[in-house]
């Protein structure tokens, strides 16, 4: 093969960003992707914060997200790819297959959601797959997402209940969201009912075990 035929193959390869905070998890992806003879994992991070300044950098094809990174999840990063970035496309791979998940990663623009037990064939179909324009979606998790219905809790709602977490007072809560205490207790009171709980950690447990924060 001449070295013209081998710059043109290389640059036919699909380019992969891979954003996973295990390391094992994250080494075994870009060890199975780097097998495919038409893709190449061109960028790997551990941390949300840094998945957009990379894809600037690496100019990627397609984007693999986890959702709970430190630092940044991987919706929110997804979300601001589409702006900046906007021919990556994305594709969520995570443990969680929460509905309410799906729903989010879905208004963030991201083309594919996916599971994390599937064999690696499978997920390297659904990369060929966005990238040609379709969405894939794994239809257990798109099955419950209609039955699940849409995430009943406002912008704000959501906001006060992952502040509350780790025992977070109503005082901490309105510092750190710039609210009044008030204001704060009728959101959390709003949110406790909107998910048939009992108290507002019930509240944040119910959210979070639907996808919902």
């Amino acid at each position: 093969m001449t070295d013209a035929s081998g710059e043109s193959a290389a640059s036919s390869r699909v380019k992969v960003l891979l954003a996973e905070d295990q390391g094992m998890m994250r080494g075994a992806l870009a060890l199975l992707l780097g097998l495919e003879d038409d893709m190449e994992v061109v960028a790997q991070v551990s941390d949300g914060e840094a998945i957009v300044a990379t894809a600037l950098d690496a100019r990627p094809d397609v984007a693999l997200l986890d959702i709970e990174l430190p630092g940044r999840s991987g919706l929110d990063a997804a979300a601001e790819l589409r702006t900046v970035l906007p021919e990556c496309r994305v594709l969520i791979l995570t443990t969680f297959g929460r509905p309410g998940y799906l729903r989010r990663a879905m208004e963030a623009g991201a083309s594919g959601f996916l599971v994390k037990d599937g064999p690696v064939e499978e997920l390297a179909a659904a990369i060929r797959r966005v990238l040609a324009g379709e969405r894939v979606i794994d239809p257990a998790l798109a099955a419950a997402a209609l039955s699940a219905g849409p995430n009943p809790l406002t912008t704000r709602e959501r906001d006060v209940l992952t502040a509350s977490a780790d025992g977070a007072t109503v005082a901490d809560i309105a510092t750190k969201l710039h609210l009044s205490e008030s204001t704060v207790r009728n959101y959390l009171s709003s949110a406790i009912g909107k998910t048939s709980t009992r108290n507002r950690t019930e509240a944040a447990r119910t959210a979070r075990t639907n996808g919902w924060l």
